[in-house]
């Protein structure tokens, strides 16, 4: 094994193993804009376990997205009935969120894929791995150039990327998750 396995290693606990240089980051992170594009993945063992590679073609974009539970805003007008309740369960995780968002500052790029690289009391951050499909590398390289399918189009915005996947419940099969197929919307409207 390589230098990528000791990397994936700090990774695991990135506070106790960074120290001070993490938390530099973080702070840097947080007065930085929320969406940035950036020279070189922060972990480089996961983005390219996720299919980045050092080529012309790819591009990194760190995200990031406010923590916390969602809010309605609270009416107090009118008729003091029913559920008072103003929280709101998010249908979408935080990573699919910063996917849609590099999606939307990048429009002639295409989601790979996004992984974490931290958080604190405020924020989460992730990296978004993008791809130029119309770069003459990416066209010529047999590994990435799937993405030029029109069916890849605008992947995160449909929620095709991993993260995405994954927030619609799509990474169960079988028994006990009949209703996630083809989306839990389309399913409530069957005829049984």
């Amino acid at each position: 094994m390589g230098y990528l396995k000791y990397v994936k290693d700090a990774w695991k606990k990135p506070r106790e193993n960074m120290g001070e240089s993490y938390r530099l980051k973080l702070v840097e992170w947080r007065n930085s804009d929320s969406i940035e594009r950036v020279e070189h993945p922060t972990r480089i063992d996961r983005a390219r376990s996720l299919g980045y590679r050092a080529k012309q073609g790819f591009v990194i974009a760190r995200v990031r997205v406010i923590r916390g539970g969602k809010n309605n805003p609270r009416i107090m007008k009118g008729r003091a009935g029913g559920n008072k309740s103003t929280k709101i369960t998010q249908a979408k995780n935080y990573q699919w969120i910063c996917e849609e968002r590099a999606q939307k500052r990048f429009p002639n790029l295409e989601v790979l894929n996004s992984y974490w690289i931290g958080q604190d009391e405020k924020y989460y951050y992730y990296e978004i791995i993008l791809v130029d499909i119309y770069h003459p590398q990416i066209l010529a390289d047999k590994k990435i150039n799937w993405l030029i399918s029109n069916k890849h189009t605008k992947r995160a915005m449909r929620g095709i990327t991993s993260a995405g996947k994954k927030s619609r419940g799509l990474r169960n099969k079988g028994l006990g998750s009949e209703k996630a197929r083809p989306s839990i919307r389309a399913n409530n409207g069957r005829l049984r």
